[in-house]
């Protein structure tokens, strides 16, 4: 398939970047790599005139074509695969972490098929714990000492990595998967269903959902793979409510 084909299918997602500047800079390193579609999510003070001469006249339509979201969830609900950023590792990361060149080759897999977001949070902090949980991997560029890289940099860096592997695509494509939306929305089913049968606690669900978010992250899951899945969730609500409304009638009579 065509390389420019390909790349259509990913977005550089930038969450909260604090600097027009960086925005800027950012756009030209995706301009270099052969990546157009970019999406800004809640920047701060955004300056168009300042990202502009960082972008430089090469790229300056991309910042024009830019796609601008205050809310992260909007953002994100029609890709199919999330890959988020992250220098800081801890046991609530507990996703599947990978370095920029097996990202690389993950996503030449799958984008063929599935339209791929690449995140990136704000330069000083990152991205936050529960901006990650929407992602199914997690990337990390490998440093020495001093970990922490500007935004465009590291942008260059990942995109780096895609544009080299997409330049040499595998022989087989993994089919369309469900989109962000399906899952989110599986997620809490999950949630509720578990909260109800006492499985895990009621005071801090997400939590102990993290695990099967984990797990599901492995699966690649599809849309047909969701439908199942709640469908049981469907069945076991159901059977749990007649039972409760038995045992009311039983304990009346």
């Amino acid at each position: 398939m065509d390389y420019n084909k390909l790349a259509e299918n990913i977005s550089i997602v930038l969450v909260r970047p604090k600097y027009s500047t960086n925005i800027g800079s950012s756009a030209r390193a995706m301009k270099n790599m052969g990546f157009k579609n970019l999406i800004i999510v809640n920047p701060v003070d955004y300056d168009h005139d300042k990202a502009k001469k960082l972008s430089t006249h090469a790229a300056q339509d991309i910042l024009e074509n830019a796609v601008f979201s205050d809310n992260l969830d909007d953002a994100l609900k029609d890709f199919n695969f999330c890959i988020g950023t992250t220098a800081r590792l801890g046991k609530q990361r507990s996703l599947i972490m990978t370095s920029p060149e097996e990202m690389g080759k993950k996503i030449s897999r799958l984008v063929k098929y599935n339209k791929t977001a690449v995140l990136f949070g704000p330069e000083d902090k990152g991205l936050d714990n529960l901006e990650l949980k929407r992602c199914h991997q997690l990337v990390t560029i490998d440093t020495d000492e001093f970990s922490s890289l500007n935004l465009s940099q590291a942008v260059m860096i990942i995109t780096y990595e895609l544009s080299k592997a997409l330049k040499e695509p595998p022989e087989f494509f993994v089919p369309e998967l469900a989109n962000r939306f399906q899952l989110d929305s599986m997620y809490e089913h999950l949630k509720r269903i578990l909260i109800k049968i006492n499985f895990i606690h009621p005071e801090n669900p997400d939590h102990w959902l993290d695990n099967f978010r984990t797990f599901f992250s492995r699966q690649d899951m599809r849309a047909k793979d969701v439908n199942i899945l709640r469908g049981v969730l469907r069945q076991i609500e159901w059977y749990g409510n007649n039972m409760l409304e038995t045992g009311k009638q039983e304990k009346n009579q």
